[in-house]
Formats: structure tokens, C-alpha cells, sequence
């Protein structure tokens, strides 16, 4: 029944042809069953262990590196080789993309533990009426139609229309589900407002939350699936996950590289057609099969097969950093999504407030000597420990508040007109609150003021156990006042009394709605003194203006406290009894914000980043704490920057775009609203992240770019978000933004750092393979290279340092590529002289080393028809592993100097040297340590046949590679030079050199 809170009780009662004296029969429970379903939430269907598996090869890529591995595999069969080294490459290939798969699969398979944890939050049993009898069922057997009864400490089971209260109120805890800060009081009566959110839907008890006060029963009008939890859950299973930005622009730039690699591996096949019938080969099919071999190595060279590893650990290392400063990744890539975050929406209750209700303003009068004159005092401290002080309007601290008379009255009311407990949870290390959060807030404030008569109060406090001190002055005043009776708070008095009795003196004390008690009172505790004096009409109306400036201005929930002397012997309250009351005084209550979070707006602000505050509570409220927070400094009017859902809902298409350009607060929202306002924003091309601690967030924090969860949040809110907040403050996201920022910088500088590594790779196999010379370098040499050589120091390049401006620079844009047009053009460059050098240092050797054959150019060209002429050398020489050692060593320096260069994308290393990063020189140190390994250990030279070199060959090496050294710094000045980078002006006739989308996908 989609509209049962509009309809009366008689209407649902008809609607589903129930007795509410009987319940259901069973002949009804079973038609219901069969017509509305279980009342369960299904579970999701789940892929496929091989399906999970073969996704994680759908990438192009891996396919074009499974066709190599299998490409070289085949011409290895068919050439007759054996040996370990034959089947090496493929090998090799193969495992690296079944560690990646592994790691791939682990992570989907632990991604949608959110759903599975969405169903703690159904109630396990029901106390039901049926056939005329109550029994306790299991909850998954509730059909719509069924009468249940609830009381205090019950889940709810299912959604339901209240039909009749036996207490004299009912109040549910549903934050939960609406983000409330303070429970919700529920009634009978229908609603009858238009475009109604669940706040609105005062008659319906929702599935999952919990009754804190109070005794009721109601119907059921809806289960599984069509309960407010189910509307989650579906909406759960309709949001797909998103690809990072940085994912994209890796598979754009993988969709890049795939074609150029296809376009060079058939450019250089073509150019050597011509070669094919060389005597070398043994015919023109072995010689195609030669230079197509030569294809796959090109292939192999230009893919960094450690890319995907690289990208992983430097985000892993992002992770570790990221947790010492409190928030924990739970999905890698979106370590680095933070950094390019424009859009923050950030849940108000838990994360930019304590959650913790706090007693912050009290109002008394202090004398009437000559005019009435009413004191404030405001109370510090925003969480349920019992430590803060109180101050007064000069703002000069109390040092002992208890010796005001009506401070201690209010201490004295606090603690016996209280139903609610407080205690110290040793686990959590924290203080936790059992019952209203008000009532709390009035015990803590009374542990804030302290006990009358010790001078030495707040240090002897200060030594006793955090499980003493908890509720030690409470305790007092409990022990010395002797509980006879209470009245509980009903709605047509608004109010609470308790009668106490001490030493012949019996009191009643009282707390409820202001406008209610005053209304009660004659006469007024005054401050200064502590008389009694009567309460004139100009006093009451100080104390209404006060309270309406607390209720109105400031948004405090407030509470009036008074007191009664009654006669002695008397054992019960009456209605009657609560008149003729002396008033104590006003205390002004708020979930207060958290101490932190101006600053990490002010950080926000600066940094690009807009923050909009969505909340479920009212818009007063909200206006409120935003104003303290900050979040409207740079506004001098809210008209269009502040909306309620009901109020965004109604604006015309065009409006909407415009209001979500401007939008800072969002208020009376319930899930659907937090996931429209994600996708309206991604929709306009925004990064957002979303934080959230509670069920009602969970939808929301996973359509977002980055889902950011509370700590203390449910574990729906944390499973379903890529990062968890372990202290719940919203400093932290800041933090982690920065981080974000920083990780991406080093991403992007390994990443380029690897692509001119590949570059040069590519350039020496094509080149080679244009002059005519023998193989400069072979697959396994190549594959050493990519793997070791070039993946430590990327990933080490992962350790350079944050940039001290990361957060004054705007967000980067989502389509921004990895690689431009002037950065493409320096690796270029760069990958060119790489290679060069490489092919330089192969030619060397058989030309000028004093180890080698003195050939002349000619002679290296025509190497594959020396079998077929007379010579002077022999044939051998041409399968010597000293050139390619040459070439490979040549290779692997060049590439140690160039990780220098990324050190900085455009500062000289004369401004940051490499031990800037000692991460980065020692990983320089292990690869050259590794590669004299295999240079001078048998076995590996053998594997990946090199050998040994002298000192003469070791300098010619030196003076190949370090010149990439100083034409990067060449480059780095023109890059620092706006002529220099005005010079490459034509940049290709686009911005970057990349294909990249203009528009964010959805």
C-alpha cells in the first residue's frame, strides 16, 4: 500500500480487510503471502567465478599481450626451440596477467558485501497478532495486513501505519534511514501534505529502525522489496560501478598504444618484404616468420607489462599514507580519484557535526535589583565526555559553577528529571549514550557544573577512572535524592516531572517545552542569591524573547527546567501537581560542529573544491550550523544557494541546472534525493564524493566518483564506499584530497617515466630492423628489462615527495589526458635518443670496440647473406652476446638517468636532486646490483644471454646514456619557458595527444 500514511486507520484496516481486535486469519495470511510476497530482501544474482575471470582479461592491452605470448609460443614450436629461454616470454607474460586476474577477482568478489550487510538491519522477530492470539513469528513470515506490537528496544520488522498507541507516546530512532539527528515522534493521525519525504510520514514506522520510546500497534503495509530498506537495496543493485578517471585515461591511452602498436608492427614487417628471400632465413616463408618474430618483440617492447602492477602498488603505498592519517581505502583506484574531486557533498549528522547532542547556552536571571537581568552562560564541549567548562556572557570561565544557585538547581534538575544513562565504553575508547540524546546532554551538563562545596571540584574530578567519572556528580545527586515518583512526558503537557525526597523535604523537579513550563511557573529562581521571587509578566516576557532567540536565531533545542516544593508524605504525581512551579532556567541544546571543520572548508575553498551540506533535518537548522562551520562565508545571500528537496523538485529543468551550479545546502532529503543530486551533478561533468554513515546513504555513496563512509557509520554505509573515515571528521577528507592530489602527480610522472622507456624500446627495434642489422636486443633481454629495470624505479617514483602548493592549484579536469601534446613531444625525444643510444652502442661494438670484429658498416648491413660469400671474419661473430649486452646495459643506464629526470615534471635537478627521493636512488642502486647479476653470474647470463664486459665497454655505456640527462634539462627549461611551450604551439592541432571523451561518461 503506497500511500497508507495519507489514509486513516479505518481505511487501512479496510484495505487489507483486517480485525484489529484479531488480526489476521490464516486463510488471509496465506492469500496475502501469495498476493504481496516474503518479507525478505532477495538476494543478488551473482557472476560466475569464470565469468569474474574472463572479465578481468577484457581489456586490450592484455589482449594484445595474450596474442604475443601466444604468437611467440607458436613461432618458438615451430623453429624446433627448446630450453627454458624458447618459452620464457610467454611464460612470463602469462603469469603476470593471471596475478593481475587474481587481484581482480578478489576485489569484485568482496565489492558487494554492502547488500549482503543490508539485510542486519531486518528485524529477526515479530510479536504478531493473528486468528485473535498474539505470537512471537519470525519476521519473514509478516504479510502485509498483519497487526504488530511494538515497544521500547523493538527493530521494527516492516514498514507499518500506526493503528493505535498504548503509552502515551511513541518515539523511533529512524536516523538510520533519514540522517535525523534526534528521534521522531509518531501519531495516528493521516498526513496530509503534498510531495511527503519519510521525515514527513509521522504515522509510518519503517523497517530496521528502533523504538526508544514507548508502546504501540500498527500494520503492516508493505515488505521486502516495498519497504523504505528494499527501495535501498533495489537502488543498490541498479548503480554499476564507475571507472575512475585515471582508469579511463589509462584505457583511452591503451587504446592509443594498441593502434600504434598494430600500425609500426606491420610498418616494420612491410619495410622488410624485401628481406624475406635472404639466403639467411632458408626460404621466404622462414623469413617472414624471421622479421614477423621481430613484430612480436616490438609488440612486447612498446607494452609496459608492468604498468598495471606499478599503478596498483603506488596506489597501495597512497593507501598506507592515506590510513596514518585516518581514512581508510577500500577500493585503490580511488585513491587517486580524490585528486581530482570538484563536488564534496557531505552528510551534515556524524561528519561535519559530533552526533553527539550537547547542552551549549543556558539563560537564567540573575537579579531584579533595580530591572529584571537575565545571565547567559555558554557550556564548551561537543561530545558525550564529561569535560568542558562553562563560561559567562563576558566570557570569563566559572571556575567553580556549582556555587551559583541556579546552576546548581539545574544540575540537580538534569540529573533526577533523567531517564537516560551514560557510560564509559573501555572497547571504543569513548562515552556512549543509552536513551534520548537531550536527556544525555542534560547529564552531561550537569557532570560540566560539578558538585557545591569542594573548592578543589574540577581536579578531583580529573583523577577518577573515565568509567567513574562518567556519571560521578549524577550519581550524587541520585544518592541523595530518593526517586518517590514520575510523571512521563506526554504530548499534551510537553513536559516531565519527577517527585524527590532528601532529609524531610520533598521536591518535584521539571523539564519540558518551554513555552509549556513557563506557562506553569509563578516564580523565578534568581542567580545572585538564590531567592524566590515572583515571576512578573515582564520577566516572563525577557525569558520568551530569550527562548525564541535561541529556538529561531541560533536553531537551539530548547528545554525549560523548574522545580516544586511539595508537602511531605506525598507518593504520586498528578497533572495538578505541575502548576505553581519556580523556574530554574533555559538550556539551549545543538549537535554541535566539530571543532576542525572551518579550517578544512576554508581548505576547500581554496583548493577548487565546492562543499554542499546535504542533510535530512530541517533547513533552519541546517542554515545554521553552516554559518558556523563556514560553508556561507563566501556568500552574501543564500537565495539560491540554499534548497529544500520538496523546493529543488519543483523548479523547471533549466532552474535545476543553474541551482545545482550554486547549491551549498541541501536539506530534508531522504535517499532518492542524495542519489538524484549525485547523478545531477556527475551529469554535469563534477567529481563528486559523497560522504555518508548511515542505511540511508548507502545508494548514494556508491554512485558516487568516491563514496566516503563514517567510521562509526553502519555497515551498509562502509561496505558500499571506497573510503572509510576511521575518526568520522571531515578534516580528514581534506587531508586525503591533498593525498589524493600528490598520488596522482607521481602516478602520472612513473607513467610517463615508463612510456619513454617504451618509446626508446620501440625506436631500437625499428631502427635495427630499417638498417638491416641483426636483433639489438632479444625478447627475454626486453622483457628484463620492462619488468625490473624499468618497474622498480617507477614505483619508487611513487615516493616523490607532495608538492607544498598540491592545494591551491584547482581540480585537474577529468578529461585531462595523462600524456599532452608538449609532454609527448618531450618523451619523444627523449624515447628517441633512448633508443638511438641503444642501436649507437650495438653498432659500436662491431665497428670500433677493441673486443670486436673492426667491421665495416657495410659488412653489419649485410649480415644475413654472409653464409653465401667469401668474408674475412667468420659468420659466428654475428651471434655474439657482446652487443647485445652492449645494447641491453646501454639500455638499462639510459633509463636509470631518465627516472632522475622525473624527479619533477618540469623542475631541473638542480632544484631537486635525486636524494630528494631515496626511495628512487636505492631502487637505481638494486636494478644496477640485479642487472651485474646476470651480467656476471653463469647460469643467469646464460638465461638471458649477455656476458661479461670490461671497463672500456662500461665507459662507452656511461658516455651513451648520460646525455638524456641533459637534453631533458633542455627540454624542462622550455617547458618552464611560456615561449617555449607558445613555440610548440601547433601541439597537433588539439590539446593532447590522447583520444579522451569531452564528456564525463555516465
Amino acid at each position: 500500500m503506497e500511500d497508507a500514511y495519507a489514509r486513516s486507520v479505518t481505511e487501512v484496516l479496510d484495505f487489507f480487510g483486517v480485525d484489529p481486535k484479531r488480526g489476521l486469519t490464516d486463510a488471509q495470511v496465506t492469500q496475502h503471502a501469495r498476493l504481496y510476497g516474503k518479507n525478505v530482501l532477495p538476494e543478488e544474482k551473482r557472476a560466475s567465478f569464470w565469468k569474474l575471470v574472463l572479465k578481468q582479461f577484457d581489456d586490450l592491452l592484455v589482449k594484445i599481450l595474450i596474442v604475443a605470448a601466444l604468437v611467440s609460443f607458436v613461432l618458438a614450436l615451430i623453429n624446433g626451440d627448446t630450453g627454458l629461454t624458447a618459452f620464457l616470454e610467454p611464460s612470463v607474460i602469462l603469469m603476470i596477467l593471471a596475478a593481475n586476474a587474481a587481484v581482480g577477482v578478489i576485489t569484485e568478489t568482496n565489492a558487494e558485501k554492502a547488500l549482503e550487510e543490508l539485510r542486519a538491519y531486518q528485524a529477526d522477530i515479530a510479536t504478531v497478532l493473528r486468528n485473535g492470539c498474539f505470537s512471537i513469528l519470525p519476521a519473514t513470515e509478516l504479510v502485509p495486513g498483519d497487526v504488530v506490537e511494538v515497544a521500547v528496544g523493538c527493530k521494527i520488522p516492516a514498514d507499518m501505519r500506526m493503528i493505535e498507541m498504548l503509552s502515551n507516546q511513541l518515539r523511533v530512532d529512524q536516523a538510520i534511514l533519514t540522517g535525523e539527528s534526534c528521534s521522531v515522534e509518531k501519531e495516528l493521525e493521516s498526513t496530509t501534505a503534498t510531495n511527503v519525504v519519510y521525515q514527513d510520514k509521522t504515522n509510518i514506522l519503517f523497517s530496521g529502525t528502533v523504538v526508544v520510546a514507548g508502546r504501540a500497534r500498527a500494520i503492516v503495509v508493505g515488505v521486502g522489496t516495498h519497504t523504505a530498506m528494499g527501495g535501498i537495496h533495489d537502488s543498490m543493485l541498479r548503480t554499476e560501478d564507475e571507472v575512475t578517471p585515471l582508469k579511463k585515461k589509462l584505457d583511452e591511452f591503451g587504446t592509443f598504444l594498441a593502434k600504434v602498436i598494430a600500425g609500426i608492427c606491420v610498418l616494420v614487417w612491410i619495410v622488410n618484404i624485401g628481406h624475406f628471400r635472404d639466403p639467411a632465413h632458408g626460404g621466404f616463408l622462414r623469413g617472414a616468420i624471421h622479421y614477423f618474430k621481430i613484430a612480436v618483440a616490438l609488440a612486447v617492447a612498446a607494452i609496459p607489462e608492468g604498468l598495471p602492477a606499478v599503478v596498483t602498488t603506488c596506489l597501495a603505498l597512497g593507501t598506507k599514507r592515506m590510513a596514518r592519517l585516518n581514512a581508510i581505502v577500500r577500493s585503490l583506484p580511488s585513491v587517486e580519484t580524490l585528486g581530482c574531486t570538484t563536488v564534496i557533498c557531505s552528510d551534515k549528522t556524524g561528519t561535519l557535526t559530533t552526533n553527539m547532542m550537547s547542552a551549549s547556552k543556558v539563560c537564567v536571571l540573575h537579579t531584579v535589583q533595580h530591572a529584571p537581568v537575565i545571565s547567559e552562560y555558554s557550556v564548551s564541549g561537543t561530545t558525550y565526555a564529561p569535560e568542558g567548562t562553562i563560561f559567562d556572557s563576558t566570557g570569563l570561565q566559572l571556575e567553580l559553577p556549582a556555587q551559583s544557585p541556579c546552576l546548581l538547581h539545574i544540575a540537580m534538575c538534569s540529573a533526577l528529571c533523567n531517564e537516560s544513562i551514560l557510560q564509559y565504553n573501555p572497547d571504543k575508547g569513548n562515552y556512549e549514550k543509552i536513551g534520548e540524546s537531550t536527556e544525555v546532554a542534560l547529564r552531561v551538563l550537569a557532570e560540566k557544573i560539578g558538585l557545591p562545596g569542594f573548592d578543589s571540584m574540577p581536579s578531583s574530578l580529573n583523577m577518577l577512572s573515565k568509567h567513574e567519572r562518567a556519571s560521578y556528580c549524577n550519581h550524587y545527586w541520585e544518592d541523595h535524592f530518593k526517586k518517590i515518583s514520575v510523571a512521563d512526558f506526554t504530548r499534551d503537557r510537553k513536559m516531565m516531572s519527577v517527585l524527590c525526597s532528601r532529609n524531610q523535604l520533598q521536591l518535584m523537579f521539571s523539564k519540558g517545552a518551554p513555552e509549556s513550563i513557563i506557562s506553569r511557573c509563578t516564580n523565578i529562581l534568581c542567580n545572585d542569591d538564590g531567592s524566590t521571587i515572583p515571576l512578573t509578566a515582564s520577566i516572563r516576557a525577557e525569558l520568551e524573547s530569550r527562548f525564541h532567540s535561541f529556538a529561531g536565531k541560533e536553531t537551539l533545542r530548547c528545554l525549560a527546567l523548574a522545580f516544586k516544593r511539595m508537602p511531605m508524605g506525598l507518593q504520586s504525581l498528578s497533572h495538578n501537581d505541575e502548576n505553581d512551579l519556580t523556574f530554574i532556567g533555559l538550556v539551549g541544546m545543538l549537535d554541535p560542529p566539530r571543532e576542525e571543520v572551518r579550517n578544512a572548508m576554508l581548505s576547500c575553498m581554496t583548493a577548487g573544491i565546492r562543499v554542499i551540506v546535504v542533510t535530512g533535518d530541517n533547513k533552519s537548522t541546517a542554515e545554521s550550523l553552516c554559518r558556523k562551520i563556514g560553508a556561507f562565508d563566501h556568500l552574501a545571500d543564500l537565495a539560491g544557494h540554499s534548497y529544500t528537496a520538496t523546493e529543488f523538485e519543483e523548479l523547471p529543468a533549466l532552474q535545476k541546472t543553474l541551482a545545482l551550479q550554486r547549491m551549498a545546502l541541501f536539506t530534508r532529503v531522504e535517499p532518492s534525493h542524495k542519489r538524484m543530486l549525485v547523478e545531477a551533478l556527475r551529469h554535469q561533468n563534477e567529481v563528486v564524493a559523497m560522504t555518508g554513515d548511515g542505511v540511508n546513504d548507502a545508494p548514494a555513496l556508491k554512485k558516487a566518483d568516491i563514496g566516503i563512509a563514517m567510521g562509526s557509520g553502519t555497515a551498509v554505509a562502509k561496505s558500499a564506499s571506497d573510503m572509510v573515515l576511521a575518526d568520522d571528521n571531515f578534516a580528514t577528507i581534506v587531508a586525503a584530497v591533498a593525498e589524493g592530489r600528490a598520488i596522482y602527480n607521481n602516478t602520472k610522472q612513473f607513467i610517463r617515466y615508463m612510456i619513454s622507456s617504451n618509446i626508446g624500446e620501440v625506436v631500437c627495434i625499428f631502427v635495427a630492423a630499417v638498417l638491416g642489422i641483426p636483433d639489438t636486443l632479444a625478447p627475454v633481454q626486453l622483457l628484463w628489462v620492462n619488468l625490473v629495470t624499468d618497474g622498480l624505479p617507477a614505483t619508487a617514483i611513487g615516493f616523490n615527495k607532495q608538492d607544498s602548493d598540491v592545494m591551491k592549484a584547482k581540480p585537474r579536469k577529468v578529461n585531462e589526458a595523462v600524456v599532452s601534446g608538449w609532454l609527448f613531444f618531450r618523451y619523444l625525444v627523449i624515447g628517441a635518443y633512448v633508443g638511438l643510444a641503444t642501436v649507437a652502442g650495438f653498432i659500436w661494438w662491431f665497428l670500433y670496440s677493441d673486443s670486436g670484429p673492426k667491421l665495416p658498416y657495410s659488412e653489419l648491413m649485410n649480415f644475413d647473406s654472409c653464409s653465401t660469400r667469401e668474408t674475412t671474419y667468420p659468420c659466428s661473430i654475428f651471434d655474439d652476446r657482446h652487443p647485445s649486452t652492449v645494447s641491453m646495459t646501454v639500455l638499462v643506464v639510459v633509463e636509470m638517468f631518465n627516472a632522475l629526470n622525473n624527479l619533477s615534471e618540469n623542475q631541473s635537478l638542480l632544484v631537486i636532486p635525486p636524494w630528494s627521493n631515496l626511495w628512487l636512488v636505492g631502487s637505481i642502486i638494486l636494478t644496477m646490483i640485479l642487472h651485474v647479476l646476470i651480467l656476471y653470474v653463469h647460469p643467469l647470463s646464460v638465461l638471458f644471454s649477455v656476458t661479461p664486459l670490461s671497463w672500456s665497454e662500461w665507459t662507452v655505456v656511461l658516455y651513451l646514456s648520460f646525455p638524456v640527462i641533459i637534453i631533458d634539462e633542455v627540454l624542462k627549461f622550455f617547458s618552464r619557458s611560456s615561449t617555449g611551450i607558445r613555440w610548440f604551439s601547433f601541439r597537433w592541432r588539439r590539446p593532447d595527444s590522447l583520444p579522451k571523451k569531452e564528456l564525463h561518461e555516465k
